[in-house]
């Protein structure tokens, strides 16, 4: 843990967490691209840290010439695939210019550069009904205090018909320590404490938010937001994948989910 850095569960509103989570993301982005972007890829979209893409899952369904957009894509990854495999238009949007740094750094070397947009998915720059689909693989959802307020805005940019993936933190693991060893296999915390996860600074400000909610949360989102949801995936851990990332590892993977994949649509 670095110096002078407080770590716990506290209240944090929209504004804090939007400041503390720009911020640090701008700083990691680099080591966290050294780290991790080996098994992300630079133009592939893994769904979760058990490894799963989406060309082996196909939960967006992309078509020729649709128009998609992905909001919280980190380095573009993502957008990045389905410009080099898919015939369609592809943008990517990240809260962090850091990240967007990085991407257009991987765009540059690989020679696959879908556009890339810092915006705020909480206020897409965007018309309604403009996109036949909106995914993010682990962005936006947990790193906002009212991911409500995003199904919504998705929704809105959707056309009907349209189609809405994410994945997030399986809701499960935060009742258990953020441990990949056997020690991360009691449950200790409640499931139904919402209280997001904070660090902060030596002058109390936060320096990091992850917000938690239910499964249910989670589906009365979706569904208050005048979406339909086609599907929850809860993805296995592979056999052949070793890799250990922060709490996720093959020890928690083979006995509880750590990912929750939700794939949604605007009602025709």
């Amino acid at each position: 843990m670095p110096v002078n850095e407080d770590v716990g569960r506290r209240t944090a509103g929209t504004g804090e967490t939007q400041a503390a989570n720009r911020a640090w993301w701008d700083g990691e982005a680099t080591d966290y691209y050294a780290e991790h972007g080996a098994f992300l890829g630079d133009d592939d979209l893994v769904w979760g840290p058990e490894g799963w893409t989406e060309e082996n899952l196909g939960l967006l369904g992309a078509t020729a010439g649709q128009r998609i957009l992905e909001i919280g894509a980190g380095a573009g990854q993502g957008a990045r695939w389905l410009q080099r495999t898919q015939d369609v238009s592809v943008v990517a949007t990240d809260l962090s210019i850091g990240m967007l740094r990085v991407g257009s750094e991987v765009s540059a070397r690989t020679g696959v550069a879908p556009p890339l947009l810092q915006c705020d998915a909480l206020a897409l720059p965007f018309g309604d009904g403009v996109f036949d689909t909106v995914f993010t693989a682990y962005g936006v959802v947990p790193f906002v205090a009212d991911s409500a307020a995003v199904m919504a805005e998705v929704a809105r940019v959707l056309r009907p018909g349209g189609r809405f993936v994410f994945s997030t933190t399986h809701p499960i693991r935060w009742a258990f320590p953020d441990d990949p060893t056997e020690a991360g296999l009691v449950a200790r915390l409640s499931y139904f404490d919402r209280t997001p996860y904070v660090e902060s600074g030596a002058d109390g400000r936060a320096t990091y938010v992850e917000h938690h909610r239910t499964m249910g949360d989670r589906v009365r989102e979706v569904v208050a937001a005048g979406l339909l949801l086609d599907d929850v995936v809860e993805p296995e851990w592979p056999a052949d994948n070793t890799e250990t990332w922060g709490g996720w590892s093959p020890t928690r993977g083979a006995v509880i989910p750590g990912t929750a994949i939700f794939v949604c649509r605007r009602p025709a």
